[in-house]
């Protein structure tokens, strides 16, 4: 069974100096067990994904420490931003390089590389967080180097928007660079913004978008949990769906459950329910698939119970069957839904 993943922070696992290149059970290090290596994607069918350019900026007064935080920078450092950004797009392109990925082109864009077979991960590159971005008119270079889809900020927020963590919304930079993504064909993702910014982008903007990981807010607490801006709205659900776009279910346990025990291992079963949830408020079945976030900053054991790698995401398909959806239905969620969207063919895919 094939899978599109559509969050895995790959080039931040190498940050903190995981072999990518390793079975899971030789990875050393950090944020262990570990569930992600590109062998590991690889026997699980992952056979596409969106790998993320992940920077963070350091709380206000402290200067992250590039030996702990290698993909952190300071406030306000663009230039510093830029640095560590820049080291993950290469990594990308190293790989690409070496034929370990084949990179996929921007939404609409024309493809003209050869096919790939089912032993090479097609990886489209999402920059989370868009501080790296020295300024919109900067934009077109990344672009040019690979990256089809940006989320304008993370938890504490960027130049550009206000993040989940705090208040706010766009900033006129932030205008800017929406603009700018537009005319350049480069697609939004919703995931870590306020809801401000959220609302704001989708004013301003009226082209398809992502959520890559995210979640349903009303199956966990509403504003009665602390992190209510993390997940995602219904009315922003609808929206998505109304837009084509896309909501990739995240498979970290407190997104999906809440309270959540220090111990909690939530079940498969609540996954399905964020999957049926998403899908019943779209009104359809096409704009919802995964997006995992395994090891993005969490371990193997911070995923549903019988979920440790993704040798484990049929167990997905076989809870959805249980649920009555159909094969079809099964197959888009793992992997036509996202395919679709990106414009992924069969041919492109070596099947």
């Amino acid at each position: 069974m094939r899978w599109f993943d559509g969050h895995l922070d790959l080039a931040y696992l190498v940050e903190l100096g995981r072999d990518m290149h390793a079975g899971i059970d030789a990875c050393r290090g950090r944020l262990l067990p570990a569930a992600v290596t590109l062998p590991s994607l690889a026997d699980g069918g992952v056979r596409a994904c969106l790998g993320t350019i992940f920077t963070e900026r350091a709380s206000d007064g402290f200067m992250p420490d590039p030996r702990r935080e290698p993909y952190a920078y300071a406030p306000d450092d663009a230039p510093g931003a830029w640095r560590v950004g820049m080291r993950q797009l290469r990594l990308y392109q190293a790989w690409a390089e070496a034929g370990s990925i084949r990179l996929l082109s921007k939404r609409g864009g024309q493809d003209d590389s050869t096919p790939t077979s089912h032993s090479r991960l097609c990886l489209g590159i999402l920059m989370e967080g868009a501080d790296p971005i020295e300024a919109p008119d900067q934009l077109s270079d990344w672009v040019d180097s690979g990256v089809i889809a940006i989320g304008l900020s993370w938890w504490r927020g960027s130049r550009y928007a206000a993040g989940n963590g705090g208040a706010g919304g766009l900033t006129s930079l932030g205008r800017e660079l929406v603009s700018r993504m537009d005319a350049l064909g480069i697609v939004h993702d919703l995931t870590h913004l306020s809801q401000q910014a959220t609302d704001e982008l989708l004013t301003l903007s009226n082209k398809p978008v992502v959520a890559s990981h995210s979640n349903a807010r009303s199956l966990l607490g509403g504003r009665h949990n602390p992190d209510w801006q993390r997940h995602i709205a219904d009315e922003t659900i609808a929206e998505i769906g109304r837009r084509g776009g896309m909501v990739g279910i995240n498979l970290v346990r407190n997104f999906l459950r809440f309270p959540l025990g220090a111990s909690d291992r939530p079940g498969i079963d609540e996954l399905v329910a964020h999957i049926e949830h998403v899908a019943s408020v779209m009104g359809h079945r096409r704009g919802v698939g995964l997006g995992s976030d395994m090891d993005g900053g969490i371990t193997a054991a911070d995923l549903p119970r019988g979920i440790g790698s993704p040798s484990d995401l049929p167990r997905i398909a076989e809870a959805l069957n249980d649920r009555g959806w159909s094969d079809a239905e099964i197959e888009a969620f793992a992997w036509a839904n996202w395919a679709r969207f990106w414009g992924i063919s069969a041919r492109e895919n070596g099947s």
